[in-house]
């Protein structure tokens, strides 16, 4: 057992080293990175064959001396990885490195010492073992490398930034982790003799080794601070979870003797509930990621508050500046083949967006770890070109959305733990502009469908002021000498078009889409003309409209264009809604004062709400008609939202129809 785990642990190495390099064979860390695998699988495959070999026979102690020798120069392999890391082992540099020559000399001593007598001497045998002064100082030796190797990666770590400082935390914690983990279990193993520290051994050089490995060669930056807090914390929680469910299983067996099926079932669920009430309570201890919850809280505020696709996209550039604690941000999206945002704009199948749509992500660090390609070539300069420090790319049903941050003022890199939560964010980003694309369309749809509701109704009305005019056409040349006729002829014709020239821009106005503005716009105005367009069709249904205009002042926040879609939503509602009922059919539109702005209120005398329908009535798809959507009062939401207007229904009351009331804010006092 204790050779298959070794033999195993080298082959498994020794393909982690393949694959290491074939990542990226140009890339000098993952060159060294491979050697130094195939380095430790030549440990552990000697360290196999000692095992394998009968105890205390000429052949073992052979293997043994080797499985010596290969770990003496290991500590001299991890430095020529950290200095790859650096100086990318350039010739000139290391010429100059007496250090490093040092380094060398030392390894070298080490590596000849197992193969001498002063190691362990000719005479010892498996019934005498004999060792010499060599064999205990090697330990020391390896163990002052190991320290000089600390303390060397300490120095260098205070003199360069970035991916670099990154990339030799993790290595220093990850090699000298292993190094000190193995040492420890080889003094145990001679204190006690136990073989299941020497077990141990090739599982640790897996674990460390194997995942110091990857995290500096992969695409992925990780932070070895947090590396280390992510492992303490499983460690905790795997300690005090097995702690509590031993307790409970002990308990509930012997002190209550319940049944072990009984007691089984006990303790797995409540060591359950505990594990997740510890793995919160340790999160919160932790603190990870406090940045991304806070800005994954204010994305969400963003997408609830705000509507327009122009404030929406402002305030997620804010929220993502502060999320990367820098000045610079870029956010494009489209559905067309276009990406636009920020005054810029970039096709969809450019190279650099294509490849981005197979990575979904990408940083400097990643590019520079992969294998180059032109593609990846044209993403680095396009991430350059707008200074950026992580891209990533969002893709929805209908919509695209590429999102990058720029460096932060640390000037560190993104690692993969911040490169998850971005793309969360985009996530985010991407739903709310969708539902803001979506709604602008469903606007707009609603104002089309709104000028057809008018359309029959306001045909009469032109009609009639077109056939006074084609009268008094008739009639001119009979009476053009005339000069009463004349002037009456001048001042209806004038009256009559201007008519017409309002009811067609009005319409014009409604059917054109455009992006709402709260300005200071007199309210009763504008009623007034929005009521103009209704009363025919009112009349038709011998439904009376009352207008009580009692708000003094009636100046408020709105955009016209808006508010006449809200008074015409509400009212064409209103007409629905009592069109069938027998005797007095109205509408009555009012306003009045209330505190910081002016309300308006549309009532009818129909059959009013529904109590079931009340809590969703202003969500799409809520109809009781057998026509239409039921888009209307959603619509008036999101449009009333934008302007910083709110629009609410009185609570049901039987036989006494129905009540909106909407809220316009007040312009602020001029000082």
């Amino acid at each position: 057992m204790l050779s298959s785990s070794a033999l195993f642990v080298s082959a498994f190495v020794t393909l982690l080293g393949l694959l290491i390099l074939w990542s990226n064979p140009a890339r000098v860390v993952n060159r060294v990175t491979f050697t130094c695998s195939l380095h430790m699988a030549a440990w552990l495959a000697f360290l196999h064959l000692a095992l394998t070999s009968p105890r205390g026979s000429a052949e073992g102690l052979f293997w043994l001396r080797c499985t010596y020798t290969v770990s003496a120069s290991l500590p001299l392999h991890f430095l020529l990885v950290k200095e790859s890391i650096v100086l990318g082992l350039e010739r000139a540099k290391l010429r100059r490195n007496l250090v490093l020559l040092g380094w060398i000399v030392v390894s070298i001593v080490l590596t000849i010492l197992p193969f001498t007598d002063f190691f362990i001497p000719s005479s010892s045998s498996a019934s005498q073992p004999v060792r010499g002064w060599a064999y205990h100082w090697f330990d020391y030796g390896v163990i002052i490398l190991y320290a000089l190797l600390f303390e060397n990666a300490l120095r260098t770590i205070k003199k360069v930034t970035g991916a670099q400082r990154l990339e030799i935390q993790v290595w220093l914690v990850g090699g000298c982790a292993t190094a000190a983990t193995i040492l420890t279990l080889k003094a145990l193993y001679a204190v006690t003799h136990d073989s299941i520290y020497v077990l141990l051994q090739p599982i640790v050089a897996l674990v460390f080794f194997g995942g110091t490995a990857f995290a500096i060669t992969t695409s992925r930056v990780f932070d070895a601070r947090q590396l280390i807090l992510v492992t303490l914390e499983r460690m905790i929680l795997v300690v005090g979870v097995a702690g509590v469910a031993y307790a409970l299983d002990w308990g509930l067996g012997n002190l209550l003797s319940l049944s072990p099926i009984l007691a089984l079932v006990a303790t797995t669920a409540l060591a359950l509930w505990f594990a997740v009430a510890f793995n919160g309570w340790l999160d919160r201890i932790f603190q990870f990621y406090p940045q991304a919850t806070a800005a994954r809280q204010a994305a969400y505020a963003v997408a609830r508050r705000e509507v327009k696709v122009d404030s929406l996209e402002q305030s997620f550039l804010s929220v993502l500046k502060g999320w990367g604690q820098t000045d610079h941000a870029l956010m494009l999206s489209g559905t067309k083949g276009m990406l636009k945002g920020g005054g810029g704009e970039i096709a969809e199948d450019c190279v650099a967006v294509r490849i981005l749509r197979q990575l979904r992500w990408a940083t400097p660090e990643r590019l520079a770890r992969e294998k180059s390609t032109p593609e990846r070539e044209a993403l680095g300069r396009f991430l350059q070109e707008h200074r950026l420090g992580v891209v990533v790319f969002g893709e929805g049903p209908t919509l695209s959305v590429l999102i990058g941050v720029g460096l932060p003022a640390s000037r560190r890199p993104f690692t993969y733990p911040q490169v998850t939560q971005l793309m969360e964010l985009a996530s985010i980003v991407e739903s709310a502009l969708e539902r803001s694309h979506f709604s602008v369309k469903a606007q707009h749809a609603e104002q089309l469908a709104t000028v057809g509701l008018l359309g029959a109704s306001l045909a009469h009305e032109i009609r009639n002021p077109l056939v006074t005019i084609k009268t008094f056409v008739q009639l001119l040349p009979q009476h053009y000498q005339d000069a009463a006729f004349r002037d009456k002829f001048f001042r209806l014709i004038g009256d009559e078009v201007s008519r017409i020239d309002r009811l067609t821009e009005q319409l014009l106005d409604l059917a054109s889409p455009r992006v709402y503005t709260a300005v200071p716009t007199p309210l009763h105005a504008l009623l007034r003309a929005g009521l103009d367009l209704v009363t025919t069709k009112a009349d038709h249904r011998q439904i009376r409209i009352y207008a009580e205009f009692d708000a003094s002042p009636d100046v408020a926040m709105t955009d016209a264009a808006a508010t006449k879609q809200v008074l015409l939503n509400l009212c064409f509602n209103a007409i629905h809604a009592v069109e069938n009922k027998e005797g007095e059919r109205w509408i009555r539109v009012a306003t009045r004062n209330v505190p910081e702005g002016i309300e308006m209120a549309v009532s009818d005398n129909g059959p009013g709400i529904s109590p079931e329908i009340l809590p969703r009535l202003f969500q799409p798809f809520q109809s009781t008609k057998s026509t239409g959507f039921g888009l209307g009062l959603a619509i008036c939401s999101d449009i009333l939202s934008g302007l910083k207007a709110t629009i609410a229904a009185d609570p049901p009351r039987p036989g006494a129809g129905a009540t909106f009331r909407v809220h316009f804010p007040c312009p602020p006092p001029s000082s």
